[in-house]
């Protein structure tokens, strides 16, 4: 599975990175970055969160 981040939403409030620190990482600019491409069903859980709890609506889960 994959998420994927709209850049041209994404406002850098990092709550996806304090859900999942090890997957996504706002940078000193404030855009988010993903680490990795295809995630392994364990993260499931804790992805739907980021992606539920963005303020922004920028990130997004791929099958």
């Amino acid at each position: 599975m994959r998420v994927e981040v709209d850049l041209a939403k994404c406002t850098g409030h990092g709550i996806c990175e304090s859900i999942a620190e090890d997957v996504f990482e706002v940078s000193d600019e404030g855009m988010v970055h993903i680490h990795g491409d295809d995630h392994p069903e364990s993260d499931r859980e804790r992805l739907q969160q980021a992606v539920t709890q963005c303020p922004a609506g920028a990130l997004r889960m791929r099958e």
